[in-house]
């Protein structure tokens, strides 16, 4: 089965995106988040602000198992 990028419930911190992003690579969320903020200061803040928020609006929540 494929796998597929959804926001994460449990490495939340804002929306998930980041936790999302580290599931998928399978790699610490910590890291994927100072990667984020590297790269939000190196372009002025503004581009990848508005990239967090389409992802946190299009890609869906992780699916709770029950």
């Amino acid at each position: 089965m494929a796998k597929k990028f959804y926001r994460s419930f449990g490495q939340r911190m804002l929306g998930g995106v980041c936790g999302g992003l580290a599931e998928y690579f399978d790699t610490d969320a910590s890291l994927v988040r100072l990667i984020f903020v590297g790269v939000c200061l190196v372009t002025a803040v503004l581009p990848m602000f508005l990239f967090y928020l389409i992802a946190w609006i299009v890609v869906p929540t992780e699916p709770k198992v029950s």
